[in-house]
């Protein structure tokens, strides 16, 4: 599922400021990376199943290995986790609303804090 019209799609961070904002928030990037692309994922264990809310962005600037991109954030990605194929982001997927309020509400939270150090 994609979370559209957030706004942080138009976000462009410090790649260093962005993995210090997204680990408060309980995102990850650990070794989701290369050179152009970073990946921050957050994994929620409920009731309902494993679902991970996933935070893509694209280096406009610098490089990402380096440590110094400047990165424009993309559309959120909420998925399912289907033991052994992997995670689902399809839009025939079933989602708790309780679940989708709460990633709503962490994309807000996230933007909020980004946009005070976007470029």
């Amino acid at each position: 599922m994609r979370f559209e019209e957030t706004g942080i799609e138009s976000v462009k961070v410090d790649l260093n400021r962005l993995d210090d904002i997204m680990e408060s928030h309980g995102l990850v990037r650990a070794g989701q990376w290369d050179y152009e692309r970073v990946t921050y994922d957050r994994k929620f264990e409920i009731r309902e199943g494993v679902f991970y809310l996933r935070i893509q962005g694209l280096a406009v600037e610098g490089d990402i290995g380096k440590h110094d991109a400047v990165v424009q954030l993309m559309t959120p990605l909420l998925g399912k986790h289907y033991y052994p194929h992997g995670v689902e982001y399809g839009e025939g997927e079933d989602f708790p609303k309780h679940l989708l309020t709460s990633c709503e509400k962490l994309i807000a939270d996230v933007k909020k804090e980004v946009t005070e150090f976007a470029w």
